[in-house]
C-alpha cells in the first residue's frame, strides 16, 4: 500500500448536526440507549475456538461479496448493541457482509479462562482476522469498533503495523487516554454512567465466577464494591492481567500510544463534548499516522450524535458516516 505524502494524520471538522431537541451531550448519549428500539438483524451465530483453549462468539449477517466488516462493540456490549446493529443494517444495504466480535467473556455465558476482554486485549481480534483471511484469502477486511473497541481497535492496527490484514477501519468515540477518562468518569454527572457501567461490568464477572475460580492475586470482594472504575480496574483487571495496577494497565493499554503506528485507512470519530472524556485526551495532528483522520464534531456525546431527519425522525449519523467511510475506502 503506497503511504500517504504527508508526514503525519489530519484533523478535520465533522458535519454533523445535533436534533434541535437532543442537542447536549446527555441528551445525546441517553436517547439511543434508552428510546432507540433495537434494530433487527438476522444472526447466524460461530464459536470461534481460540489458541489458547476458550471462545469467543461470532454473528454473521449478509451473504455474497468479497468485503468483510468485524464489528467491536463497547464496555458490557455485545450482539444486542443497537449502535452495532444499525452499522450492520448499513453495510448490508451496500452489499457487505458483517461479523460481530462479542469479545472474550462478553455473552451471557461464561468463557472458559479466568481473564476477561479489555482496554488493551487485542489478541481476539487480531487472532480472528487471520482466521478470515486464511478461510477467504480473497477477502476485504474492515473493522469498526465503538468505545472500548475502538480502543482495542485502534491498539490492535498499532501493534500490527504493516502487517495488518485489514483494507480500512473505523473508530467512534474512542478513549485516547484511560485516566482522564477514568477520571472525568468519577466527576459530577458522569458518575451516573460509570455507576450504570460499573452494575454491568460486576454483573459480568460475578456471573463468571460462579463457575470459573478466582486466581489468587485477585480481590475480586473489593472489585464487587468497587466505587468507581479506577477502583475495580486496581482490584480485578490489572492483576487479573498483569498488570502492576490500574494505572499502568490504562498507561500500556491507551490507544493514544499506538495511533501512530497504523498503516492502515482509518477514520476516527469522536465527539468534543463526550461526556465520558474531556478535549485534552484528544491527539494532535503529529501524533496521528499520515494514515488516520481524525473527526471531530463539537456535540454528539458518547455513541451518540442522533441527527434529525423529515418530520422530527431521529436519523443516527454515525452510522450513515462509518458506513460512507468504509464503502469508500473499501469499493465494490
Amino acid at each position: 500500500m503506497q503511504a500517504p505524502e504527508k508526514a503525519h494524520g489530519r484533523i478535520v471538522a465533522a458535519d454533523f448536526v445535533p436534533h434541535p431537541w437532543l442537542r447536549g451531550p446527555h441528551a445525546q448519549t441517553v436517547y439511543p440507549s434508552l428510546f432507540r428500539r433495537l434494530p433487527p438483524l438476522e444472526l447466524r451465530r460461530e464459536r470461534l475456538e481460540l489458541p489458547d483453549g476458550d471462545f469467543v462468539d461470532l454473528g454473521w449477517s449478509g451473504s455474497g461479496g468479497d468485503r468483510i466488516a468485524v464489528l467491536v462493540h463497547g464496555l458490557t456490549g455485545g450482539f444486542e448493541s443497537k449502535y452495532l446493529r444499525g452499522l450492520a443494517r448499513q453495510l448490508l444495504a451496500r452489499n457487505w457482509r458483517t461479523v460481530i466480535l462479542q469479545l472474550r467473556g462478553g455473552g451471557p455465558e461464561p468463557n472458559r479462562h479466568p481473564r476477561c476482554y479489555h482496554h488493551g486485549d487485542t489478541g481476539d481480534l487480531r487472532y480472528l482476522w487471520r482466521v478470515l483471511r486464511d478461510r477467504e484469502p480473497a477477502v476485504r477486511l474492515a473493522t469498526v469498533g465503538w468505545s472500548l473497541g475502538a480502543n482495542v481497535l485502534l491498539k490492535a492496527l498499532g501493534e500490527e503495523g504493516d502487517a495488518a490484514p485489514v483494507a480500512a477501519a473505523a473508530a467512534a468515540c474512542a478513549p485516547f487516554r484511560l485516566l482522564p477518562c477514568a477520571e472525568k468518569l468519577r466527576t459530577g454527572t458522569a458518575r451516573l454512567y460509570q455507576a450504570h457501567l460499573l452494575r454491568g461490568l460486576k454483573a459480568l464477572v460475578a456471573r463468571k465466577h460462579a463457575v470459573v475460580p478466582v486466581p489468587p492475586q485477585v480481590d475480586l470482594a473489593r472489585a464487587l464494591r468497587a466505587a468507581d472504575f479506577i477502583e475495580f480496574d486496581d482490584a480485578y483487571t490489572a492483576p487479573m492481567n498483569g498488570f502492576r495496577d490500574a494505572r499502568d494497565y490504562y498507561a500500556r493499554c491507551e490507544s493514544g500510544r499506538f495511533v501512530g503506528a497504523i498503516r492502515r485507512p482509518t477514520l476516527i470519530v469522536n465527539a468534543r463534548d463526550d461526556p465520558f472524556m474531556t478535549p485534552a485526551v484528544l491527539p494532535t495532528e503529529a501524533a496521528l499516522s499520515p494514515y488516520v483522520t481524525l473527526e471531530i464534531a463539537r456535540r454528539g456525546g458518547h455513541v451518540g450524535f442522533v441527527a434529525a431527519g423529515p418530520h422530527g425522525r431521529p436519523v443516527y449519523w454515525l452510522e450513515q458516516r462509518l458506513a460512507q467511510y468504509l464503502e469508500e475506502a473499501v469499493p465494490r
